[in-house]
């Protein structure tokens, strides 16, 4: 494998925002073959298989990270996933949600605020690795759920192509909103 760089980068304008608008949970294993740009491998093109996902929409303190890890003694480079969620108001039906994606290791699509499709956990899903169940102590105070997923993946999140005015465009998902 090359690993040298083949392009600069000029300073960019400042016209992205930060934050999450919309996560997608798909249940481990269902993502089957993925097809990627032809050009680029660290973009996804395709699911052939057309996997479920199942949309959460998420606003203000839910956040996504990745930090790259490199041993040099070991000869190792990892890239570690957290996805840290803030779901408000608790419910029946997500409280039963919640506990399986405690139980499970699902693949994530993480629609962020400018756009951009990721898919965090695409070999190995991720872990619920913490979180809580909140009531809240005074009336202002948060109701609901705070999940952290994390995830270790030989290489970095992928971009999502071909998405549209439609959530995951082109990409051969079927997504389910609310119940």
């Amino acid at each position: 494998m090359n690993c040298d760089i083949s392009r600069g980068r000029l300073e960019e304008c400042a016209e992205s925002v930060g934050g999450i608008n919309a996560v997608y949970f798909v249940n481990n294993g269902d993502l089957g073959a993925v097809t990627y740009d032809l050009t680029d491998t660290d973009v996804i093109d395709d699911f052939p298989d057309t996997p479920t996902a199942y949309k959460f929409d998420v606003r203000g303190a839910s956040t996504y990270t990745e930090t790259p890890t490199k041993s040099r003694e070991n000869g190792t480079t990892f890239f570690e996933q957290v996805l840290e969620l803030q779901l408000t108001k608790l419910t029946k039906e997500d409280h039963k949600t919640v506990k399986l994606l405690c139980y499970g290791s699902p693949h994530i699509f993480i629609e962020d605020n400018n756009g951009n499709f990721f898919t965090a956990g695409l070999e190995y899903g991720m872990d619920v690795s913490g979180g809580s169940i909140v009531t809240g102590g005074a009336m202002g105070d948060m109701s609901g759920y705070t999940l952290t997923f994390t995830g270790q993946e030989k290489l970095p999140a992928n971009f999502i192509s071909n998405v549209g005015s439609d959530p995951l465009g082109d990409a051969s998902v079927t997504v389910v909103v609310g119940t």
